[in-house]
């Protein structure tokens, strides 16, 4: 019979334990994938990590196990203080339940990151034959693979427009969500002109993969840092030694629309099936 999953606090303290540095949370979750720690990940596995630890510092104070030290970099606090609540992989009894309270219903963004204040999501170079041209497209994407997808159709924000690399169009999807933004562009001047696009979202998504509300305004201080952080993701120029700002952590791999995933199927069913 399969193993149980462990908690993500469970998981988490796994990884740490058996690193001898600190771990960016994107490390500490792709540990927790490599290793099969668990198996449910939600739509956002990178954040959910994140904010597991930064809700355990924010609210434990020195009674947290973990140290931030650095941004996005963690810690165990005392790493003999919490081995004893670490179950190894192979452990792991049948009868272990997930803790309810192990995910939390919203997550919060590392306080140490502003720009997931204004950008929430983000892909790059997605393929435009990889959707299905409807009036609602579903622009489907995964932050890790094995997470859940996210249908970014409805996300607001901002997008560019390739002919290859080169950039041919910067839009914006505001009034008109992404979907519907893109799905214009396949009918108008623009429709030959562009085989990929990229987009920035400013539309939080939870960890099941749902898009919020739009915050009603951004504080200076931090849309500075993320138009900073877009800019150099997007153009990626030469001087700039660094991506933005860890922008790269909240970006998605698109996944390719089932529809058209079927047509392909079909396509080479057809050519395949005696005339």
């Amino acid at each position: 019979m399969a193993k149980q999953q462990l908690t993500w606090k469970e998981a988490i303290n796994s990884v740490l334990a058996n690193s001898p540095n600190a771990l960016h949370y994107d490390e500490i979750t792709k540990e927790i994938l490599d290793r099969e720690l668990r198996t449910t990940l939600g739509a956002t596995p990178a954040a959910t990590v994140n904010a597991q630890i930064s809700e355990s510092i924010k609210h434990d104070g020195d009674n947290s196990p973990y140290l931030r030290v650095g941004k996005g970099l963690f810690t165990l606090r005392n790493r003999s203080s919490i081995s004893s609540i670490i179950t190894a992989p192979e452990k792991i009894t049948e009868n272990l339940k997930p803790n309810k309270s192990s995910t939390p219903t919203s997550v919060e963004p590392d306080i140490e990151d502003p720009q997931y204040a204004v950008i929430s999501s983000f892909g790059m170079f997605w393929k435009r034959e990889a959707i299905e041209w409807v009036r609602s497209p579903k622009i489907l994407g995964v932050q890790q693979l094995g997470a859940s997808s996210v249908d970014f159709s409805s996300q607001l924000g901002i997008y560019l427009l390739y002919d290859g690399r080169e950039i041919v169009y910067v839009g914006r999807s505001t009034d008109r969500p992404l979907g519907t933004r893109l799905y214009e562009h396949t009918k108008d001047r623009l429709a030959v002109r562009w085989d990929r696009f990229s987009w920035f979202g400013l539309r939080p998504v939870d960890s099941k993969g749902v898009l919020g509300q739009l915050p009603e305004q951004f504080a200076a201080e931090l849309i500075i840092p993320a138009l900073e952080a877009v800019l150099i993701e997007a153009l990626e120029p030469r001087q700039n030694r660094k991506r933005g700002d860890d922008l790269s952590s909240v970006e998605y791999m698109q996944q390719l629309d089932p529809a058209v995933e079927l047509k392909r199927k079909q396509a080479l069913f057809d050519e395949l099936r005696p005339k």
